[in-house]
């Protein structure tokens, strides 16, 4: 069972991996079960169960006679764009600099398992600071669902923000936000060089994979410096 599990489960990554790296578009039909079965030396069964996940995901669709191809993508349905960090400090013609303060893996606390909303496993805990043209733009936390994400365990965040990582590699379906006003703390006070009792903006972005939870995030913001803005029709 656990050899089954553990094949099923490259299965499904592989084919995100090839979906992410636009080999495979939305429209094109992935290789026959038969053909998934002699590749990966296994039974119909184990590759069923990584179909059905990848289907129940949004990531593919099941299509009578085309056999199974890769869905559109249901990320444009956010009503936040998920943004890089990094890219929009080069939007603003400003160098970016990343400070990664923390970074554990451990067994998921009490707190990581109600953010995750996952009952026990790994985590990784991420705690950085970003900076744009040698100022601090934004703090960051960040808990990655390793039995979602495995392979974060071995990325050097020190080197790759977390959130570029992810949105290059990981595949999601679903995010919600939480957008909140408080006063900075001692905390924000040091670490982005902002007043005592000056108005920060946080944040909190979960994103889903299917039913499966990947990842938890709350970055804050010097609210004189930053502003979200929305353009949209009825």
């Amino acid at each position: 069972m656990k050899q089954s599990s553990a094949i099923h489960a490259q299965i499904r990554r592989d084919i995100e991996a090839q979906i992410m790296a636009g080999d495979w578009k939305p429209g094109d039909r992935i290789p026959y079960e038969h053909q998934l079965m002699a590749t990966y030396g296994c039974s119909r069964m184990t590759v069923n169960r990584a179909l059905r996940a990848l289907i129940e995901a949004g990531l593919l669709e099941s299509r009578r006679r085309a056999g199974t191809i890769v869905s559109h993508p249901r990320v444009q349905r956010a009503a936040l764009e998920i943004p890089d960090i990094r890219d929009e400090v080069a939007g603003l013609g400003e160098t970016y600099r990343l400070h990664l303060d923390r970074r554990e893996i451990r067994a998921a606390t009490a707190e990581d398992r109600r953010l995750l909303q996952i009952e026990e496993g790994e985590v990784l805990a991420l705690e950085c600071r970003h900076d744009a043209g040698g100022r601090a733009y934004a703090l960051e936390r960040r808990l990655i669902n390793l039995a979602a994400v495995p392979e974060a365990a071995a990325i050097d965040f020190a080197a790759e923000p977390p959130g570029s990582w992810l949105l290059a590699h990981v595949p999601w379906t679903e995010a919600e936000h939480r957008i909140t006003a408080f006063n900075a703390g001692a905390k924000e006070l040091v670490a982005l060089g902002i007043s005592a009792g000056a108005a920060c903006m946080a944040l909190e972005r979960w994103t889903w994979r299917g039913d499966e939870r990947i990842t938890y995030t709350r970055q804050v913001y010097p609210g004189d410096r930053y502003a979200l803005v929305a353009r949209f029709r009825p």
